[in-house]
């Protein structure tokens, strides 16, 4: 898709895997006014944070080869992002079941876009006009709006 046109009332959902703004634009599309109306975040420390053990080790080969693998541990980091992509997805839903938006732009990392784009409902796709694959979430609005705009 190309730059997105974010006109009067487009809703804006800017996230990574961990931070999601949910913005309106109370402006047009040559000069927005975006206005947050919800902030989502999760407490997602380091995978070695919160991994509890060592991978688990087994044996390949039985008595005469005592030969031990080790199995690869679960990313719990990794893990955590897929599920807030899934939690966006539910909002959303949720918001759309309630006619808070008639189009929406999903402005999110790669890979969180990706995330997101399997889990949304048809209903919210149908309302999505526009996707920009770029980590913003940490701008500042006046930012997101020169990038949107341009």
């Amino acid at each position: 898709m190309s730059q997105p046109k974010v006109d009067y009332e487009t809703w804006i959902l800017i996230a990574d895997g961990e931070k999601a703004l949910f913005l309106k634009n109370l402006g047009d599309a040559e000069l927005p006014n975006y206005e947050i109306q919800r902030v989502e975040e999760q407490d997602n420390p380091s995978d070695r944070e919160q991994s509890a053990n060592h991978p688990g080790r087994a044996g390949d080969g039985g008595k005469s080869n005592p030969h031990r693998s080790a199995f690869e541990d679960t990313d719990w980091h990794e893990l955590a992002k897929e599920r807030f992509a899934s939690d966006l997805a539910d909002i959303l839903y949720k918001m759309v079941q309630k006619n808070r938006f008639e189009r929406i732009v999903i402005v999110a990392s790669s890979s969180t876009l990706g995330e997101l784009r399997g889990q949304l409902h048809k209903t919210v796709e149908e309302r999505v006009i526009g996707e920009v694959p770029k980590n913003l979430t940490n701008h500042p609005l006046g930012k997101i709006e020169d990038i949107l705009t341009n």
